[in-house]
């Protein structure tokens, strides 16, 4: 998805790894094993750094759930895990996303944004639970929008990685 939108994608274990990012992707998994290796690299003050200096960000599914307040706290939202039921109540939906249009969302054991700060713009609601959230360049959704084959927040992404460097070269 990030080939098709002209990024060129790494993977990120190590604060090595994040020299020379310009912009990150947290993906869908689960949050706690996500946790215990970001603990064990000594990762999560590196990730703040890079992330509260600016650099664009999208997380999905539990990428959500490791930016909210009881993890990275680069969001400025609580999430909830597993918030539509378990494995088994996983689901497809028709969703709107501000900014985006209508897209068909993939949710996976998925959370929702159980409270969201003020400067948080939620994008999208489903059965009036935010799903998607926006925060300066940090864009979290609830779903995985790789599997249904739509590039267009992996774009969004790429489109502010671009914003991002030319505000630093200027």
């Amino acid at each position: 998805m990030l080939a098709a939108a002209g990024a060129e994608a790494r993977i990120v274990r190590t604060p090595k790894d994040l020299e020379g990012l310009d912009g990150l992707v947290i993906p869908g998994g689960e949050s706690t094993t996500m946790t215990l290796g970001i603990e064990r690299e000594g990762l999560a003050e590196p990730l703040r750094g890079l992330m509260r200096s600016g650099t664009p960000v999208l997380g999905t599914c539990a990428g959500m759930i490791m930016l909210d307040r009881e993890h990275l706290d680069v969001l400025d939202i609580r999430a909830r895990r597993n918030a539509f039921g378990r494995q088994v109540s996983s689901f497809e939906a028709d969703i709107a996303v501000k900014g985006a249009g209508a897209m068909r969302a993939v949710f996976i054991r998925a959370p929702w944004v159980e409270e969201a700060g003020e400067d948080v713009e939620v994008l999208a609601e489903v059965h009036g639970h935010p799903v998607a959230v926006r925060q300066g360049n940090v864009l979290a959704v609830a779903f995985h929008p790789e599997l249904t084959g739509d590039g267009r927040l992996h774009k969004w992404l790429v489109d502010r990685i671009r914003e991002h460097q030319a505000k630093e070269a200027a």
